[in-house]
């Protein structure tokens, strides 16, 4: 039976082979090559996924699954996306990471990873209607929000309060970048920091006069 089922794997192999050959040269189907390469990387990635399903504890395998899920996309629909080709691989990526936790939640680092390729992901999206310095700003406040859901979503054992340490920094940056890059308000971040500058003279000298 096996060589049976060996011949006959072959022999369609062969014949499949012939008929891309066939609609390449013949009809000039020139995007052929490209789904015989999205259904190999399909078909990679749905095997990670019965991988999964067969054996809850092999939840790494659904991170390469939604991998190659994406790579298969990206071949196939790559020429109609454009440069939505890349905010989409990238969510493929994300959305591994964000099943890796939802299924098993102490894996908590996940979180990580699945939030940075969401931002990235995002950027390209909104980059059109921002400018500048406000997309460098909205990388930082997607990379905070990341940090922030590591605190705030239910541990495992205890809060991670070290989250709220990257995730005030990167807010900070996020709203710094993003003030600036509002066109029209850069002109009143010198009048603040003045404001600013003077609001403490007052209180040094109102603390010295007590």
């Amino acid at each position: 039976m096996r060589r049976i089922d060996t011949s006959i794997a072959l022999g369609l192999l062969l014949t499949g082979l012939g008929v891309v050959f066939l609609l390449q040269t013949v009809l000039g189907v020139a995007f052929v090559w490209d789904i015989v390469w999205a259904l190999l990387f399909g078909a990679a990635g749905v095997g990670f996924l019965l991988a999964f399903l067969g054996n809850r504890e092999r939840w790494w395998a659904i991170i390469p699954a939604f991998a190659l899920l994406g790579i298969a996309a990206l071949i196939a629909f790559g020429r109609f996306l454009g440069e939505w080709g890349g905010p989409l691989f990238l969510g493929a990526l994300s959305l591994g990471f964000w099943a890796v936790y939802l299924l098993r939640r102490e894996n908590w680092w996940a979180i990580v990873p699945g939030g940075v390729l969401l931002t990235l992901a995002v950027i390209p999206v909104i980059s059109d209607l921002l400018e500048g310095l406000a997309v460098a700003g909205a990388l930082f406040l997607g990379m905070a929000f990341t940090f922030g859901l590591v605190y705030l979503l239910p541990p495992q054992e205890g809060r991670r309060s070290w989250a709220l340490i990257p995730a005030a920094a990167l807010l900070v940056m996020g709203l710094l970048f993003g003030v600036f890059g509002i066109p029209g308000l850069n002109s009143f971040w010198p009048v603040l920091l003045i404001l600013g500058g003077l609001f403490i003279v007052a209180r040094s000298f109102g603390w010295e006069r007590r």
